[in-house]
């Protein structure tokens, strides 16, 4: 099977194992993120971040000065899908929460509950478009986040769910207080949009007004909702039939990025405000935390692959990072880059590995202590087995004799790794720990 173009979520490798209807689901993602950057110049980080959210659910923000074509570019990717409803409103701070969820039924008003008609509204909706978002009051904001994480309508007994898949919110500037800051962390992927000022590319978007008059552009092909939702759910691990591969070590090395990127973030930022203290520190939310292995398993898929690969976590940056703002993401490829040498550059991945296929191995000996009577090489299939037994058989020259001899090979094993870096040997402390624990003839409490 032929390579096709990238689009810069990698290099592109084609899979034997995918199924061909799925294959043919990204080639249709693929065209369809190329044809939108092609109709909005010079928008290709923005247009990723959406197309990012879509495939993991998420809601992206757009922040920008008037005039940057902002709603064309909401309303061009959503073109390119059929089968979904979208919602589209302008905010303002007069507005209440019913502009988004429908009229208050007036007769259950009557009888004191509080009951929105929801047709039409943006609970109805797959797709949602929210212009000047930060013009909307507090009131009407606070209503609008179970709505954009749970995706459901909860008002007064009304408890309501709802298909909403992506919202796109725009904005001229970014309001704060402690619900916009909640706000701002349902928006898992962000972006700035500057103004061109390229010759270059103010001619090419000149070109693009001139055809099309600033409205949206008829795509050569459309991918259905339910392909979108379909990819989505693989990407989600809500999938019955695809299941991705997720490496715990390539989990817990993302971790690590995220922590050595906040950091830097903190770094930068204490350096930028000169010791005064103004301003909220930079802080890596734990939702986005967990979510970023959303973002991992879309950058893969879309590379053709069910399998996430270190080098996928390099990319982090379409969720973790500002789009359009440099600095951000050079920050994110030195903490990136820093982490990788080292782990790779010797030997600290396969102690990685290791370590944590042995966590694995003693959660399931703390869920079920009869498997200590079984020897290491019966208890699992991974990693663990050949490098423990093996190991073992080398340098201690036992058989297996019972739970005394598993809990002699996991300390002699544990005791026999010099980690490499900090974090291997905290794992490794805390192995030991849990080890002991699984093998102490009495437990006391208290």
């Amino acid at each position: 099977m032929s390579q096709r173009g990238a689009t810069g979520y990698g290099a592109v490798m084609t899979e034997a194992q995918l199924p061909p209807d799925l294959d043919r689901g990204i080639t249709a993602m693929r065209d369809a993120i190329a044809f939108v950057e092609r109709r909005v110049i010079n928008r290709a980080s923005v247009v990723k971040r959406i197309f990012a959210a879509l495939l993991t659910r998420e809601h992206v923000l757009l922040q920008a000065r008037t005039g940057v074509g902002k709603s064309l570019l909401a309303h061009q990717v959503f073109a390119m899908f059929t089968g979904a409803s979208i919602f589209e409103v302008q905010a303002s701070k007069e507005q209440q929460p019913d502009t988004y969820f429908g009229a208050l039924d007036l007769d259950e008003l009557k009888r004191g509950k509080i009951w929105h008609n929801t047709e039409g509204s943006l609970v109805e909706a797959q797709f949602g478009f929210i212009d000047e978002i930060f013009d909307a009051n507090d009131y009407t904001l606070r209503a609008l986040l179970t709505l954009l994480n749970e995706r459901r309508l909860v008002r007064g007994v009304q408890n309501v769910a709802s298909p909403l898949h992506t919202v796109v919110g725009a904005t001229n500037y970014v309001r704060v207080s402690q619900v916009t800051e909640a706000l701002l962390d349902r928006f898992l992927y962000k972006a700035v949009v500057e103004s061109d000022r390229d010759p270059f590319f103010m001619y090419r978007i000149s070109q693009q007004f001139i055809r099309h008059r600033g409205h949206v552009a008829a795509a050569p092909a459309t991918i259905t909702f339910d392909i979108l939702k379909r990819l989505s759910d693989i990407v989600r691990g809500h999938s019955e039939e695809i299941e991705m591969h997720v490496p715990r070590s390539v989990m817990f090395f993302a971790n690590l990025v995220l922590r050595h990127y906040e950091s830097l973030h903190q770094r930068a930022d204490k350096d930028r405000r000169k010791g005064d203290g103004s301003g909220a520190e930079f802080r890596i939310s734990p939702r986005t935390q967990a979510k970023a292995l959303d973002a991992l398993r879309a950058i893969a898929i879309m590379n053709r692959r069910l399998d996430v690969r270190i080098e996928d976590v390099g990319r982090l940056n379409i969720v973790l990072c500002t789009g359009g703002i440099a600095e951000e993401k050079d920050m994110f490829r030195k903490a990136y880059e820093s982490l990788r040498q080292q782990y790779t550059a010797t030997h600290a991945l396969d102690q990685l590995r290791d370590l944590l296929d042995l966590q694995d191995l003693i959660d399931r000996v703390t869920d079920d202590r009869k498997l200590l009577e079984q020897p290491i090489s019966e208890l699992t299939t991974t990693a663990v087995k050949k490098t423990v037994t093996d190991w073992a058989r080398e340098k201690l020259g036992i058989q297996h004799t019972g739970p005394e001899h598993n809990r002699r090979l996991l300390t002699a094993f544990l005791e026999e790794i010099d980690p490499l870096t900090d974090e291997i040997r905290l794992i490794k402390k805390r192995l030991e720990a849990e080890v002991h624990e699984i093998f102490a003839a009495d437990v006391t409490w208290g």
